[in-house]
């Protein structure tokens, strides 16, 4: 990135300053640099002299010089800054700031480089090919997903995408919790309704589940199964109807994922870690150091000592069942230990914060740094229609599900709009909106720009106009090179989401790169007709390239599609 080619050379500049005497030695501070707040004060900024100045006058009052203000600070670094093609110029400003000015003639060029580089120009080696799990959606297996899992799925989809896109080596996976008591109650409220169909006359679990949804999972058992099953012998009724659920609503959560095009690499049975013996090795592990004690019948572990504060969480119930936080322990231990993962990232509803703080402290207890597990949390989302709230579904009158709305508005407005607001805020997602075929949707203004530039580029090669990196120079109005900064902004964008775990930065990027190719696209005629114009259309036409490629990658990040015409 050129944030971190910059920061060089302010380090050369400083290390070159002491060398020379032009500053005293100081311990060489880490380095910012960042985009000015305002037009017309560079591209980029460094406080560095406002950041170095006392540490500089405290070592010339020890050789008895005199004090330097944050300018003539400025002013020693400047002249010691290395050249480099990218750079036109350095400025000071009051009071101590440096600001950068990219060549534009180097500006103009990039356009070659994307087109000739494609999606490689923007890949970031962040992760340097660490092995990262994102663990996301993971509802419980008792029913469809609801609207508000698309936001999950969303969310650790993307956050999935940037790392890949940043060389890390990523995970996808599914956290089934296909055992305890809401399996056995799922399991008996299916059998329920299976008798049912067959006139019985029974009735659901008190605590059962009441929705539609269960009367459409007993008739696909009744299609296969006729009326076989209700000779079944009771105690085998709830292990059999647990499984013929389980393998119904793991069928439809992948079918609807997909339909947002989201898929995972595993999907991790929560079962699983009590049959291969995890949990046992785990509940050893804990015993063996003192992290585990019994009180009022039930086993408890020694959070406190961890977490801090006076409170422990229970570990296995009186009953004998294991609680939530040792399940959880267990599905941990089983990720950093058993398989190696170096970081671990699970996507939360908002209403997990308690836990999300407690858990990564607890890894201690495996030897593992808590900085290694990351709990993004997300907040609700409301659907609106004309202004107001929609909370039945028009199709089962029961909850909404999440193939209900991405049928209504499609899988990219889904995924935009659920996207568009920081993780921890709440979204109204407006379904008007989301459809409407306007420049008000900023889905259709995106998709729209990115088809814009594919028709300039199909009529170009039919009138036998192709892209040149010949005359780039000529690339030189001001929405021109406005384009070409935009999109050199890509590779922060990205690794700013990256370090924030915070994948809304894209859509608003996209939004902005939209808009400013629209602007140019407004000012600078791409194709045209008069000869003496071939080297600047050519070159324009090389701009329009990178711009479509450019709003392509963004969108695939973001998991959306970049049509070729609308």
């Amino acid at each position: 990135m050129l944030q971190n080619q910059l920061e060089t050379l302010i380090l050369q500049a400083l290390k070159k300053a002491m060398k020379k005497g032009d500053l005293p030695k100081i311990p060489l501070p880490e380095i910012t640099v960042t985009r000015p707040r305002r037009e017309g004060q560079g591209d980029y900024s460094t406080a560095l002299p406002l950041q170095i100045v006392k540490p500089v006058n405290i070592a010339l009052k020890e050789k008895g010089e005199s004090k330097r203000s944050p300018m003539q600070i400025g002013e020693v670094l400047i002249k010691r800054l290395p050249p480099a093609a990218f750079l036109e110029r350095a400025e000071l400003a009051p009071p101590g700031f440096i600001n950068f000015y990219l060549s534009p003639g180097w500006l103009a060029q990039q356009a070659g480089a994307i087109v000739q580089q494609g999606p490689a120009y923007y890949r970031l080696n962040l992760g340097q090919g660490r092995k990262v799990q994102v663990e996301f959606v993971s509802a419980n297996p008792t029913g469809p997903l609801h609207f508000g899992g698309a936001r999950n799925a969303a969310i650790g989809d993307v956050l999935a995408r940037l790392l890949e896109h940043s060389g890390y080596q990523v995970q996808r996976e599914y956290y089934v919790n296909d055992r305890g008591a809401q399996m056995q109650t799922f399991a008996m409220t299916l059998w329920r309704r299976y008798q049912q169909l067959f006139g019985l006359d029974v009735e659901i679990p008190p605590d059962g589940y009441p929705g539609a949804y269960m009367i459409d999972y007993a008739k696909k058992i009744q299609a296969t199964y006729g009326d076989t099953l209700l000779a079944l012998p009771e105690d085998q009724v709830p292990a059999r109807f647990r499984e013929l659920g389980l393998a119904i609503v793991l069928d439809e959560l992948k079918a609807d994922l997909a339909l947002m095009d989201v898929h995972f690499d595993t999907w991790f049975s929560e079962q699983s870690l009590y049959d291969d013996g995890t949990f046992a090795r785990v509940f050893a592990i804990l015993s063996e150091q003192g992290d585990l004690y019994e009180k009022d019948g039930a086993v408890w572990f020694r959070a406190s000592q961890y977490v801090g504060g006076n409170r422990d969480e229970v570990f296995v119930r009186s009953n004998g069942e294991p609680g939530y936080f040792a399940s959880d322990m267990a599905y941990h231990y089983h990720k950093f230990i058993i398989r190696g993962f170096d970081w671990v990232i699970d996507v939360w509803a908002v209403d997990h914060q308690n836990q999300a703080k407690r858990l990564p402290p607890s890894m201690k207890a495996f030897g593992v740094d808590p900085a290694r597990l990351t709990i993004v949390l997300y907040d609700l989302v409301t659907l609106k229609r004309g202004g107001k709230e929609v909370k039945i579904s028009k199709r089962s009158g029961d909850i909404i599900t999440m193939r209900e709305v991405l049928e209504e508005v499609g899988a990219d407005a889904a995924r935009y709009f659920l996207l568009s607001h920081s993780n921890e805020a709440r979204i109204d997602f407006d379904l008007d909106l989301a459809v409407a075929q306007s420049n008000e949707n900023p889905v259709y203004y995106i998709q729209y720009a990115h088809a814009r530039s594919a028709s300039i580029l199909r009529k170009a090669r039919e009138a036998g106009l192709e892209p040149s990196a010949a005359h780039l120079d000529l690339l030189t109005c001001p929405e021109e090179q406005a384009l070409l900064r935009k999109m050199l902004q890509l590779p922060e964008v990205v690794a700013q989401a990256v370090e924030r775990l915070a994948p809304h930065y894209l859509p608003h990027y996209a939004l902005d790169l939209a808009k400013t190719y629209t602007q140019f696209y407004g000012h600078c005629r791409v194709l045209s007709k008069d000869p003496e114009q071939k080297d600047l259309t050519q070159a324009r036409l090389m701009l329009v390239q990178a711009a479509k490629l450019t709003l392509s990658y963004v969108l695939s990040l973001m998991g959306m599609t970049a049509p070729e015409s609308m």
